[in-house]
């Protein structure tokens, strides 16, 4: 799959995984739902779901390091800023040939890398990110998008990126 076909997917991801709401009790589904995930697959993973400004649910599994939560930071800052997927920002970040340094934004507190996904709640836009760190940055984004299409009854293969081009 190339870049455009990457990014045209992200795009329909972020349009149609859109939630009812954003509540302690959905974000604990949610990330609960990610961690049995990771547990089952035996992955080490960091989960953070929030409404910005307002974390709701976080776990560090086994084998996960301190760089991980600076990672789960670093991307979620991004949608917070962008309202877009980390993973799509960084995408068309290497279409257009550019960083977010020269954007004016710190690689201390910025990650365009994937793995945050912006929560999208129907009738109030985009209120908070779901991220994952701990695996290569195209499956953080893949896991993710996954755990939604779950909580929200979608077809998960309808959505999910083709593989990975060359």
């Amino acid at each position: 799959m190339g870049l455009n076909e990457d990014l045209e997917k992200i795009a329909l991801q972020e349009r149609e995984l859109r939630l009812p709401r954003l509540d302690a009790q959905l974000a604990w589904e949610l990330g609960s739902r990610l961690r049995a995930m990771a547990v089952d697959r035996g992955l080490a993973l960091v989960i953070d779901v929030r409404r910005f400004g307002q974390p709701l649910f976080y776990a560090a599994l086994d084998g996960t390091t301190p760089d991980n939560p600076e990672w789960v930071r670093r991307k979620s800052n991004v949608v917070a800023r962008y309202h877009r997927s980390s993973y799509g920002m960084g995408l068309d970040l290497k279409r257009k040939n550019q960083t977010l340094e020269e954007r004016g934004h710190s690689i201390a507190d910025f990650a365009a890398h994937g793995g945050s996904f912006p929560l999208h709640v129907e009738g109030a836009g985009i209120v908070g990110s779901v991220t994952v760190s701990g695996l290569p940055q195209r499956a953080d984004h893949e896991l993710v998008v996954e755990a939604l299409c779950g909580l929200l009854g979608r077809d998960y293969a309808l959505l999910k990126l083709g593989p990975e081009a060359e």
